[in-house]
């Protein structure tokens, strides 16, 4: 009878050993930094410091704390509102794995600590915060009407009467004004985590050479198109990138990424930046490519070399007028033309493949500068 009793007890102490362990539900640090406590309690000791993005396993839960578990083991109580739960860890899990091989159309850096967002919007869930001078890589651009403060009305404007002024027991039309709108960005950051912020909240990452001759426009993107060696120049380093730049106004909403091209090229024998190139008003979109490339036409031995080519996207001028999607704030645009140039030497030309014919772009105004001037120095009239 004992050696029975036994060895039910030895099978029982086995089946507890292959039984799996519990899993208990997760939540994730929202927080900058905070504390795990001991108790939940006016008076209490801390236990551990976690922060943001840290993964915590829930062992109980109270009436606003959770209690849980570390990876390093360590306990305590944990406010609910410096947690988020599995479900928006989710989100930005499949926002990473939805734009993993997405192209960076340009790069930035974070003007203060910002929360990513799941969604275009600042009611949306937020998780990661992301550090001043964090680096970043855009992704693509939404833009959506401001959110009004809860009970708000949308201002509107009341119309003139046949008298001029719209008096009393007078028939006055109300018309809604436009809302005001917010561009957010799609971004990934050093670590490869994917949300979207503000874009007050960051700076496009251009050199102050160009940044000083933005002529009151923003900077949307700033690409080396190639480098030239000046061994006189006053930079430590000798060889001066080329640059190609996109600009647009500083306003958020526009149902394009960018309103003008310019291309800063170096003047050996002035150690300076001059306009090589500049196209304007266009409605241009994002991306901007990059590479080296053979000229079509391949007429002379120079042309049969490899040159720095540029190319870029602008709305065709039978095009349909963009508006930007309310709901998700996606610019998408309609029919667009694809533009191409080759940097030879200082001289930017345009390429067209042989066999095409390319129709005009909307406002097809460019202008390639005769005679080079100074950044900055305009032509007398």
């Amino acid at each position: 009878m004992l050696v029975t009793s036994l060895s039910v007890g030895l099978l029982l102490s086995g089946c507890s050993r292959l039984r799996p362990k519990p899993v208990f539900p997760v939540v994730y640090v929202t927080a900058k930094q905070t504390y795990l406590r001991d108790r939940v309690a006016a008076v209490s000791n801390r236990t551990a410091t976690v922060v943001n993005g840290d993964r915590l396993e829930v062992l109980e839960h109270g009436r606003r704390f959770v209690r849980v578990r570390t990876t390093k083991g360590e306990t305590g109580w944990i406010d609910e509102k410096a947690v988020a739960d599995d479900k928006v860890y989710g989100l930005f899990d499949a926002l990473k794995l939805e734009h993993k091989g997405d192209p960076t159309v340009a790069s930035a850096v974070v003007r203060d600590e910002v929360y990513l967002h799941a969604k275009p919007g600042r009611d949306t869930e937020r998780f990661y915060l992301l550090a001043e001078g964090e680096k970043l890589k855009l992704l693509g651009r939404a833009t959506l009407a401001k959110a009004l403060p809860k009970g708000q009305k949308a201002p509107v404007v009341i119309a003139a009467t046949a008298a001029g002024k719209a008096g009393k027991g007078d028939a006055a039309v109300e018309t809604p004004l436009p809302p005001a709108m917010e561009d957010w960005w799609l971004v990934r950051d050093s670590k490869g985590d994917t949300g979207w912020i503000f874009s007050r909240m960051i700076d496009v990452d251009a050199p102050d050479a160009l940044t000083k001759y933005a002529e009151g426009q923003r900077i949307v993107g700033a690409y080396v198109l190639t480098t030239v060696n000046d061994p006189e120049a006053e930079q430590v380093d000798k060889n001066i990138p080329v640059y190609v730049t996109v600009l647009s106004p500083y306003k958020a909403g526009l149902p394009y990424d960018f309103d003008q091209v310019r291309v800063f090229t170096w003047n050996v024998k002035k150690h300076r930046y001059e306009t090589g190139f500049r196209e304007k008003n266009i409605e241009g979109y994002l991306p901007v490519e990059i590479r080296l490339e053979k000229d079509p036409y391949g007429k002379t031995p120079a042309a049969a070399v490899e040159a720095p080519t540029f190319s870029y996207r602008v709305l065709a001028a039978d095009s349909a007028a963009v508006i930007p999607d309310p709901v998700t704030g996606a610019v998408v645009p309609g029919k667009t033309v694809l533009k191409t140039y080759r940097l030879e030497g200082n001289l930017v030309r345009r390429i067209v493949q042989p066999g095409t014919v390319t129709p005009e772009a909307a406002h097809p105004e460019s202008v390639t500068e005769k005679k080079k001037l100074p950044v900055g120095k305009k032509r007398r009239r």
